[in-house]
């Protein structure tokens, strides 16, 4: 007999759970391989470091001990093993290389390639499996005319064959290019590169005054348009599997037509996500971002570089939308975790491209990017269509940065239809506040006859009358 409270668990222990990556052993023969063992010997004995962090995501643990062995063999440094990251296995955690005074960082697997900013650092992709072949193959499938023009895109642990797979091509596709793996300025080579960390990310003067808009750098990839043609003009073929990788080239660069080959089942296809979908959707968020009264900001990295940066512009932003924002850090984030904060209207979280578009869909409260945010908070940014996922994009001297004027303080309080509920709504400071208000201060206004002030609960306003 059930009950509804409660059972004996057996329910819960039969349960089985569908797994997504198998975890398989790295074969001896090939772990140098796999594993750039020399390299990153070379890496370490070059650079005199003594002490090293390894950061492997959980499908390749499972390796980690012997390529700690080895390494240690070669080079005497002692190596300490990171896993189970504070945020995503795709960033680098610098923070808890820090921990163990770790005096550079080897990256194993997947990586945003996000720009990092304390210690000294080694990607190494490894090199998966793909049949070169059938993958050249279904380009020719999916685009017939040997005049189409085509971008090569691809999953990091894929770069090692697009070189062989452009030679294949290009004798009949005079239109393709490909991208390279370009972080802080620095160009990667096929699988693995050591990055030593750079003070800027931009381009340098030279390469913008030689290419000019030809010159696209997105999520790490790198590549140039052939003279008078837009990235509109072309089509995307991306080597990997479906996630959030692809997913963030197609919203990013949402109108071009998008083809794929998936190296685990041989299969090429043309992409048929609704996109505008997906992207009316995002809006929807926008509007509930801008029905919202409390903001929670949620830090979702600590190494990707200026995180701080749009933490502090989130926050000037949000202030003179006339919100009020709570910043949170909490980890790995969960369901359970952000009921527990019942008055916040809508969470914005602060991560790198892989972990930015969050389905918030089970969540008690939605969460944004920082992007959907501006659009509800700067009335200088409107809504076009494009759809910017990186936040370094977003900062002061960035491609897209837009300057929050300070009109929503000189005119003061206005007000607009919420399309979701209908009713007004209103943004900017409300015309009781006085402009020499102290920031963060919980008296707002006070005459002979009322004050009114915050009350303890977050956001909620208590009116007192003095007798």
């Amino acid at each position: 007999m059930s009950v509804a409270f409660s059972s004996d668990g057996a329910q819960t222990i039969q349960k089985s759970l569908a797994v997504d990556v198998v975890v398989r052993e790295t074969k001896a023969k090939s772990l140098e391989e796999s594993y750039q063992i020399k390299e990153t010997c070379d890496f370490i004995r070059e650079n005199n470091f003594h002490k090293v962090a390894l950061q492997f995501p959980d499908n390749l643990l499972v390796d980690s001990i012997k390529i700690a062995s080895r390494l240690q063999e070669t080079t005497g440094a002692k190596l300490y093993i990171l896993g189970d990251t504070s945020y995503g296995s795709c960033c680098v955690d610098e923070v808890a290389a820090e921990h163990a005074g770790a005096q550079c960082i080897v990256h194993y697997g997947r990586a945003c390639l996000s720009p990092s900013r304390r210690l000294p650092l080694m990607y190494v992709f490894g090199k998966r499996p793909i049949d070169l072949s059938k993958c050249a193959t279904a380009f020719q499938e999916l685009y017939p005319d040997h005049q189409s023009h085509v971008v090569v895109l691809y999953d990091v642990v894929y770069s090692h064959i697009i070189d062989d797979l452009l030679k294949l091509l290009q004798p009949e596709y005079v239109n393709v290019i490909t991208s390279v793996l370009n972080v802080d300025g620095v160009v990667c080579k096929s699988y693995g590169q050591i990055l030593q960390q750079a003070k800027d990310t931009g381009h340098t003067e030279a390469e913008l005054a030689l290419y000019g808009d030809r010159l696209v750098h997105k999520y790490g990839r790198q590549f140039i348009l052939k003279e008078g043609c837009s990235i509109e003009d072309y089509s995307i073929f991306y080597v990997g599997q479906e996630g959030v990788t692809l997913t963030n080239f197609m919203m990013t660069w949402n109108k071009c037509s998008f083809c794929s080959f998936d190296p685990e089942t041989m299969v090429g296809r043309f992409e048929t996500i609704n996109i505008n979908r997906a992207l009316m959707k995002r809006y929807y968020l926008i509007e509930k971002a801008k029905d919202a009264s409390i903001v929670g900001i949620l830090v979702g990295t600590l190494g990707v570089a200026n995180y701080l940066s749009i933490i502090d512009q989130l926050k000037k932003i949000i202030h003179k939308a006339g919100k009020k924002s709570y910043l949170f850090a909490m980890g790995k984030l969960n369901v359970a975790k952000l009921a527990n904060f019942l008055e916040i209207d809508i969470f914005v979280l602060v991560a790198c491209p892989e972990n930015s578009l969050l389905d918030s869909s089970e969540f008690y409260r939605p969460v944004v990017t920082p992007f959907e945010m501006e659009i509800a908070c700067n009335n200088q940014r409107e809504w076009t269509g494009d759809y910017i996922i990186d936040f370094q994009d977003l900062l002061p001297g960035a491609c897209s940065h837009i300057d929050c004027s300070d009109s929503n303080e000189d005119d003061g309080e206005t007000t607009d239809v919420s399309l979701i509920t209908g009713a007004l709504r209103s943004s900017g400071f409300s015309s009781l506040e006085p402009k020499d208000a102290v920031p963060g201060s919980a008296v707002v206004q006070k005459n002979q006859t009322l004050m009114l002030a915050h009350a303890n609960t977050a956001g909620l306003w208590e009116l007192k009358c003095h007798i």
